[in-house]
């Protein structure tokens, strides 16, 4: 039985005040009520600090959203993987959609990210998913395969042994549209399938969570499904009850 991951992707939101009100309410409310599932928040850089102070010592991990594909040096605005663990990160965001779409990041640069936050002792979330008009298309499985197959070329299937993969439907990210239980099941099984040609072991191990606007009223249904090992949890992440009842979903499908 693989344990869920709850992870909250705050993306650009929160000001200090309402950083460390919400970091406080998820702690409090994780504790003695959350025991199956693991539980972490993906925070602006800005707060970093403010989520090693408050997580430290909870159930509640620390994550990043975003980090530099080179080690160190003259990359202005960048941040570095080892600056990263230094404040307590366990999870670092990879290749989110958003990346993707705005900031042109391919799946070379991508896959170098990966190695940065493994090789610093944090685990990577990578992030695959198609938009809608590729899923109108019918290259759902295409699309996804592609992300994945890269990443295996570049930094081999043993690399997925140190990292969770996030599948985002982009067309349900923001949009208030959710892929069905069903469907997103079927791409997460696919995942699963397509690392299973080349490990086995590794494939029936590796947590695939569900990305595309999970939220309290659906999360217990999408997290039944036996693909779906948890949630990356974008606007509902930033409502303490709403993201909690997700956190308690996630204990309750195990």
């Amino acid at each position: 039985m693989r344990q869920p991951l709850i992870a909250g992707n705050w993306k650009m939101n929160g000001t200090r005040a309402s950083a460390e009100a919400l970091m406080r309410a998820v702690v409090e409310g994780v504790s003695g009520t959350v025991g199956k599932a693991e539980v972490a928040l993906c925070v602006p850089f800005v707060f970093l600090e403010l989520g090693e102070r408050l997580l430290a010592g909870s159930a509640v991990h620390l994550g990043a959203q975003n980090v530099c594909s080179e080690p160190g040096g003259a990359y202005t605005g960048e941040i570095a993987a080892t600056m990263l663990k230094e404040f307590g990160c366990r999870y670092v965001i990879c290749g989110h959609s958003e990346r993707r779409e705005y900031y042109g990041e391919t799946d070379e640069l991508i896959a170098k990210k990966l190695v940065r936050v493994t090789e610093s002792g944090m685990r990577p979330i990578l992030c695959v998913g198609e938009t809608l008009e590729q899923r109108e298309q019918g290259f759902t499985q295409t699309v996804v395969a592609s992300q994945i197959d890269a990443i295996i070329a570049a930094n081999g299937i043993e690399s997925f042994a140190q990292m969770e993969i996030a599948y985002e439907p982009v067309w349900a990210i923001g949009t208030g549209r959710t892929a069905t239980p069903e469907q997103a099941q079927e791409v997460q099984s696919f995942i699963r399938a397509r690392l299973a040609e080349h490990d086995k072991v590794i494939a029936e191990k590796i947590r695939i969570l569900y990305g595309g606007s999970m939220k309290a009223g659906n999360a217990a249904e999408l997290l039944a499904m036996p693909d779906i090992d948890g949630g990356l949890v974008g606007g509902a992440s930033l409502v303490a009850e709403e993201f909690l009842a997700i956190c308690r979903a996630g204990d309750a499908s195990v």
